[in-house]
C-alpha cells in the first residue's frame, strides 16, 4: 500500500507533465514558491479581542518571547515565514541585541515594526490628526522611538496604521487634520534609516464611524506621495467597502510604483480579520495574478507580504498555518496561469476564453506541488497535521498559565 508521500510524489509527477503541456516549467514554478516570503505578526499569536471583549485562549502567547517561539513553529513547518512583525509597545524590550540573538536561535528574524498610536487614552480623539499639538508630538515621538528600534533590530519596514477619525458631523476640522497628517508623515519619512521604507495603511471605518483620516487607498497614496519616495501604500484585504475590486487597486498601485505591501486576512462583512482564504481564496488568487501580470510586463515591485489577523475562534498557531497554506495555494495557482494563451485570448476579445484560462489555473490541485516545495525546503509535508501531532499545543497550554508581569498586548 502506498504511503502519503509516495502518492504525493506520483501526483507531483503528473502535474509536471500537465504543466509541460501548458508550456510551463515546474522547476521554474518551484523556484518562485521557494522564494516566497510571508511575514507573520507577533500579535496574531496572543490574546486579542473585539469592541465587545477579549477572549482568552489556552496556550496564547503572553509576551514577545512566546510570540517568537510560536512564529518559529510556523516557519519550521511551512518553510516560508522567517520574518515576524513586532508591535510596539506590546513587543518592547530593554535589550534588542539580545532579542535579535533570540530570533536567530529560533530560526526567524524581525520584520516590520508597527507603532501603536491608538491604545493610550490620549489618542481617543486622534494621534497625528488630534487638535492638540502636544498629542500630535507625542505620537511623533513614538514613531521616532519605533525608528530607533528599526535601527537596533535591522528592520527595514515601518508599518503605519492610524485609528484617527470622528464619529459625528462637525466634531472635527477634517481639512486641518489632513494638513497635520501630511506634516507628521513627512517628518517620519525623513527620519527613516537608510534603505528603509514606510507603509501607509488605510481603513474605511472603525473606530471612526463618521470619517476616518486615512480612509481608502487614494488617501493613502496621496499621503505616501507627499511624504517622500520611500513611503508606499499597504493594502489590508479587510479594510474596504463591500464589493471593492482589490485586485484593481493592486494593479493601479503597482503601475504608479507605490504598492509596498499587504496585510493578508479575510472578511465577509468588514474588518473581520478572518483566516486568509477562508471566505474568498479566489480573490487572493486574482491579486497574485495582477502582480504576476505586472512582473511579466517588466515591473518588479518590492512587496512585503504580511499577515494581519486576530484569531479568536481558532487556536492561534493552527490558524496561522492555515493562512500561510492558503496564501501559498493562491500564489501557486497564479503561477500556473498560461499567460501566452491569455494574451492571445485577450487579443481576440474572447471573454469566455480569458476567464476559462484563469479558472484552469485556479482549479489545478497544487497540493502535491506545495508539498514537494516544502519537502525540498526541509519543512513539513503536511504542516497542520504535523503540528497537531507534535504535542506543541498541549505543551504551551500547560506552561502558559496566568499573566506575565510587565507583559503588554491587545488583551
Amino acid at each position: 500500500m502506498q504511503n502519503a508521500e509516495q502518492i504525493l510524489r506520483a501526483r507531483y509527477q503528473l502535474l509536471g507533465e500537465e504543466l509541460q503541456g501548458r508550456g510551463l516549467s515546474i522547476d521554474t514554478v518551484k523556484s518562485r514558491l521557494k522564494a516566497q516570503e510571508i511575514e507573520t505578526p507577533s500579535w496574531g499569536y496572543g490574546n486579542s479581542g473585539t469592541r465587545f471583549g477579549v477572549f482568552k485562549q489556552p496556550g496564547a502567547a503572553r509576551d514577545v518571547h512566546e510570540r517568537l517561539a510560536d512564529a518559529a513553529q510556523v516557519h519550521r513547518l511551512t518553510g516560508v515565514c522567517r520574518k515576524v512583525a513586532l508591535h510596539i509597545p506590546w513587543d518592547k524590550v530593554s535589550d534588542y541585541d539580545a532579542l535579535k540573538e533570540e530570533t536567530a536561535e529560533l530560526g526567524v528574524e524581525i520584520g516590520a515594526i508597527n507603532p501603536n498610536v491608538f491604545q493610550e487614552a490620549c489618542y481617543e480623539l486622534g494621534s497625528f490628526g488630534h487638535r492638540d499639538p502636544a498629542v500630535r508630538q507625542r505620537a511623533q515621538e513614538h514613531l521616532y522611538e519605533c525608528i530607533e528600534i528599526m535601527e537596533q533590530t535591522g528592520s527595514m519596514l515601518l508599518s503605519l496604521w492610524f485609528a484617527d477619525g470622528s464619529n459625528y458631523p462637525g466634531q472635527v476640522n477634517i481639512t486641518r487634520r489632513k494638513t497635520w497628517f501630511e506634516d507628521h508623515l513627512k517628518k517620519t519619512h525623513d527620519a527613516l534609516p537608510d534603505g528603509a521604507r514606510m507603509l501607509v495603511e488605510y481603513k474605511l471605518f472603525e473606530p471612526g464611524f463618521y470619517h476616518t483620516d486615512v480612509a481608502d487607498w487614494g488617501m493613502a497614496l496621496h499621503f505616501a506621495q507627499s511624504a517622500g519616495p520611500r513611503a508606499e501604500v499597504l493594502v489590508d484585504l479587510g479594510h474596504h467597502a463591500q464589493g471593492v475590486n482589490i485586485e484593481h487597486i493592486v494593479a493601479f498601485l503597482i503601475a504608479v510604483g507605490k504598492l509596498g505591501g499587504f496585510h493578508f486576512n479575510n472578511r465577509k462583512y468588514a474588518d473581520d480579520d478572518l483566516t486568509t482564504g477562508s471566505v474568498n481564496l479566489y480573490e487572493v488568487f486574482l491579486i497574485y495574478h495582477e502582480i504576476l501580470n505586472a512582473e511579466a510586463a517588466g515591473s518588479r515591485p518590492n512587496i512585503a507580504y504580511m499577515i494581519d489577523q486576530s484569531h479568536i475562534m481558532k487556536p492561534k498557531v493552527e490558524a496561522m498555518i492555515q493562512s500561510v497554506l492558503n496564501i501559498q495555494t493562491a500564489y501557486a495557482r497564479a503561477l500556473l496561469v498560461d499567460r501566452r494563451a491569455l494574451t492571445g485570448a485577450q487579443a481576440q476579445d474572447d471573454t469566455v476564453g480569458c476567464e476559462e484560462i484563469l479558472r484552469a489555473a485556479y482549479d489545478t490541485d497544487v497540493r502535491p506541488l506545495l508539498a514537494q516545495v516544502r519537502l525540498e525546503l526541509g519543512a513539513s509535508l503536511d504542516p497542520l497535521a504535523d503540528y497537531r501531532a507534535s504535542g506543541y499545543f498541549d505543551k504551551i497550554a500547560t506552561e502558559r498559565q496566568g499573566v506575565l508581569e510587565g507583559a503588554a498586548s491587545w488583551g
